[in-house]
């Protein structure tokens, strides 16, 4: 008799909701407080039913008025990945650009939350 083979980790395996999230009308000034207080170096901007409409990266929070709605200055469209995307693919994908985190959301675009590279190789290693 065979064993059972695991499923491969994916992002959703991975995702954390411990990132930032603000409304597009929240000022700069909240925006940035949190993300200083956050492990991220962005906020995500999210509309109802937690629909992503943006990022908003600390150096930009930063350069802006803290009185101004973060949505006048969000990123439009930032990239994201759906939750089945495989973890080994991703970090590799990840690190070919240079870069730590993926948001993740669904087909629909609902955020789910970030997954880490450090996470998804992590994840992949395991697997292996």
């Amino acid at each position: 008799m065979e064993g059972n083979r695991a499923d491969p980790p994916t992002a959703g395996s991975v995702v954390r909701d411990d990132g930032v999230r603000c409304a597009a009308e929240d000022l700069v000034s909240k925006a940035l407080k949190a993300v200083e207080a956050s492990p991220y170096p962005f906020a995500l901007v999210v509309g109802e039913q937690g629909m992503l409409l943006g990022r908003l990266r600390a150096s930009v929070l930063r350069k802006h008025d803290g009185a101004l709605p973060v949505g006048e200055i969000m990123d439009l469209d930032p990239s994201t990945v759906r939750p089945h995307r495989a973890a080994r693919e991703l970090a590799q994908s990840l690190a070919d650009r240079d870069l730590r985190w993926a948001i993740v959301t669904t087909p629909e675009g609902r955020l789910l939350g970030v997954a880490s590279r450090e996470d998804l190789e992590r994840a992949a290693g395991e697997a292996a």
